[in-house]
């Protein structure tokens, strides 16, 4: 499937596009800012947008009012046809946010329960008490979100709220083609619901693809042949950054080791889970490292490591963004994209991975630990690739069985010879293909 060799760039338009934090219904097309960001994309070796959500919110997409109109602070459904179209066109497959558990108060069914209360005939798509009330004062109690009644809950066991999603999902694919979807916290979707999603969703496209938002626990829960495609990794998104902080590559060794290695119980062998090092919810890589040097080789490790790779707008040339200063800290807006040597390096890495079947395919096997270097192992019958990650600020000798004498570093495309061992110069990163 075409998600298994994807490199993801991920988006966040109301923030990138500079929309302001409330919806005041003010129309203005500020979605077209994306189409000088096509070639930029492309350039950096992504094959695949991911939009976070676009469509007509109360304040920062996730609150939804209208599942089939773009907000109206980033423009008009022609506008965002318009982008999806460039797009496609530069060769970028494009992904949307499904936002299908709650929507906003905002919403129109859920203003239609404000006016009409027990006589409105959408009050059973939400999970209502008439004999109760919220700090909204609406005169009856409604689940919201994990205790935000700013985001009213869904009754998605109710026929006609899927329904109604389902019919958005289709005039999206219809009007803008898109590829598939990223589910919003879809460790709250229940098991029936996602497998109603792919079914429906495999009847538009037969390679639409659904990434669900997961954060711990077992992710084969949301993942598998009639759930989610993939999901996203955040128990390596921890150790990803928190190995280099502490300069302890145990962690992020056995994370992976326990979710891909070649042991009989490995949890997720052979799955693609969405990879990252930051995204629109946490703190941007550039504040998370306590030392910039680590910010080449922490990159290195996530497009070498099993998974789909995602990289978040503006963080390939170094942009700073701190979760305690609240989202929009997060979500900047930026006017055009800038290119520096971090971008250039992260660009052959996306190269590599896209072109490696090893990277893409290939197990996990740990070759070398230590506190401060990793070299692992990915392999398949096509390709074997030893990636090699050097944390420390002195140079490192390896010693080690390749099973080979010479290699390519895929990512600077220099040969290598393992004769006398290996030696990483400080803070580096390696993809050695194996030749002979």
């Amino acid at each position: 499937m075409w998600f298994e060799q994807a490199v993801i760039y991920q988006i966040y338009p109301l923030g990138l596009c500079g929309a302001p934090a409330e919806n005041d219904g003010h129309l203005e097309p500020r979605i077209l800012r994306l189409l000088d960001w096509a070639e930029h994309i492309r350039a950096l070796g992504a094959d695949t947008v991911l939009l976070n959500p676009v469509f007509d919110s109360d304040r920062h997409g996730y609150d939804t009012r209208d599942y089939f109109h773009l907000d109206p602070r980033l423009g008009t459904d022609d506008d965002l046809a318009q982008v999806c179209q460039t797009f496609h066109r530069a060769g970028l497959r494009v992904l949307l946010d499904g936002v299908f558990n709650h929507v906003g108060r905002g919403f129109w069914a859920f203003r239609d329960v404000q006016e009409k209360k027990w006589d409105s005939p959408y009050k059973d798509w939400f999970h209502l008490n008439f004999g109760g009330n919220t700090n909204y004062n609406d005169g009856f109690w409604y689940e919201g979100w994990e205790g935000h009644n700013e985001l009213v809950k869904l009754n998605l066991c109710n026929p006609a709220v899927v329904e109604h999603q389902f019919q958005a999902i289709r005039s999206w694919v219809e009007r803008f083609d898109i590829d598939g979807l990223r589910l919003d916290v879809a460790y709250c979707l229940s098991p029936d619901y996602l497998r109603q999603l792919r079914s429906f969703t495999q009847s538009l496209k037969p390679d639409f693809v659904l990434v669900g938002e997961t954060l711990h626990g077992d992710y084969n829960r949301w993942m598998g042949p009639e759930l989610c495609h993939s999901v996203t990794n955040y128990e390596c998104y921890k150790g990803l950054w928190s190995s280099f902080n502490s300069l302890n590559l145990f962690e992020i060794a056995h994370s992976l080791n326990r979710q891909f290695g070649p042991e009989q119980w490995t949890l997720y062998k052979g799955a693609h889970l969405l990879s990252f090092l930051d995204n629109h919810d946490v703190t941007r890589i550039a504040s998370q490292l306590t030392d910039p040097d680590h910010l080449r080789p922490a990159y290195a490790l996530m497009f070498g490591m099993p998974g789909v790779p995602a990289v978040y707008y503006g963080s390939e040339w170094g942009i700073q963004g701190e979760k305690r200063d609240g989202d929009a800290a997060l979500r900047p807006a930026l006017e055009k994209p800038e290119w520096n040597d971090l971008t250039d390096f992260i660009a052959k890495l996306a190269r590599a991975k896209r072109n490696s079947p090893a990277l893409c395919h290939g197990g996990y096997r740990n070759v070398l630990l230590t506190n401060r270097q990793l070299i692992f192992e990915r392999a398949c019958p096509e390709e074997r690739v030893l990636v090699a990650i050097n944390a420390d600020h002195q140079p490192f000798h390896a010693h080690f069985d390749a099973g080979c004498g010479q290699a390519v570093d895929l990512i600077s495309g220099q040969t290598h010879d393992f004769g006398g061992g290996s030696q990483l110069p400080p803070c580096s990163a390696f993809f050695w293909k194996m030749e002979r």
